[in-house]
């Protein structure tokens, strides 16, 4: 009973512990004199993605290779159809014209990368398959690109039309900081641990949980996210955010995840390898046909009704 309470109490640590973390640390930036939409880049767009971090890092220390690649696969099928369909669902998204053409094919193209480097046994014959921590280094190089084309955006765009940072002394800064590592760092093993005990209770894969429970999970905070900027009637704030956690979770987390410790594949997820580019390239084909750069409500139910189809054959292939 002890690792189910801790495994929801590592859910809310989680959420908590990240939006704890970018509070405080805008804040510091912003006594720097960071602008807005340089912290939009980098402290919030880490902190949207730093569950993902820590659930991963947990796990590939622990050797739960399972987990780490299920959450993020998980992650990037539920930013897409889950997240973003719900926000369709509550208001039709206008989505900006770089998001389109650039970062959504940017995060097309990180999905086939990954899936290039980890299927060792499919191109080379060799088994098993394995993503490398020279895979994982790779994958990093593609995400510092990613971070200088993101800060060439910054300096053709607006100044200051970035997130809106909350001013906070310097000492409740600091804690907010401490108590977000923290939380992100107890929730993570937390999570982990019961994630382990439950597959193993139920006898079903560490990938399921990961690609199921976990990744909407740590999806909440992009979920809440979008829907409070949809009931705003001011949903393209929260887009950006969502296709950039998805290329974030693919070059950032899962890059740091194989370094630590590489990670091994089963090639039967290539399935879920198909629905991440499923789901993409269903996004831009509603994206650039009818209303061109606009996801109406009728387009996110789509997109709600395929998850669950998806959930549901994830739960039953165990």
């Amino acid at each position: 009973m002890l690792v189910y309470i801790l495994f929801i109490i590592g859910f809310v640590l989680l959420i908590k512990g990240a939006n704890l973390l970018v509070d405080g640390a805008s804040s510091v930036a912003k006594r720097f004199g960071i602008s807005n939409i340089v912290i939009g880049l980098t402290v919030v767009a880490f902190g949207t993605s730093a569950p993902e971090l820590f659930v991963n890092v947990v796990a590939s220390v622990q050797g739960n290779a399972g987990i780490a690649i299920g959450n993020i696969l998980g992650s990037n099928i539920s930013n897409i159809l889950l997240v973003l369909g719900v926000t369709a669902f509550v208001y039709p998204i206008t989505m900006p014209h770089n998001t389109v053409r650039k970062e959504i094919p940017l995060s097309l193209l990180a999905i086939f990368v990954v899936g290039f480097l980890i299927n060792d046994s499919l191109i080379d014959n060799t088994a098993p398959s394995i993503l490398t921590r020279v895979d994982g280094l790779i994958l990093l190089s593609f995400f510092f690109v990613f971070m200088y084309y993101s800060f060439g955006i910054a300096k053709t765009g607006a100044s200051e039309s970035g997130e809106k940072v909350k001013k906070l002394g310097t000492s409740k800064a600091i804690a907010f900081i401490l108590l977000g590592l923290l939380g992100l760092t107890l929730g993570g093993k937390w999570l982990v641990d019961g994630a382990v005990h439950i597959a193993t209770l139920f006898g079903v894969s560490q990938t399921m949980i990961g690609l199921t429970i976990i990744a909407i999970g740590t999806s909440l905070p992009e979920l809440a996210a979008a829907v409070a900027a949809a009931r705003k009637k001011n949903p393209d704030i929260a887009v950006g955010t969502i296709v950039g956690s998805n290329i974030f979770n693919l070059f950032w987390i899962l890059g740091i995840s194989s370094i630590i410790k590489p990670l091994p594949f089963n090639p039967l997820n290539n399935l879920d390898i198909g629905v991440v580019i499923f789901a993409s390239v269903l996004l831009l084909a509603f994206l650039l046909t009818g209303r061109r750069y606009r996801l109406e409500k009728w387009q996110g139910v789509v997109f709600v009704l395929t998850y669950i189809i998806y959930i549901i054959f994830t739960v039953l292939r165990g």
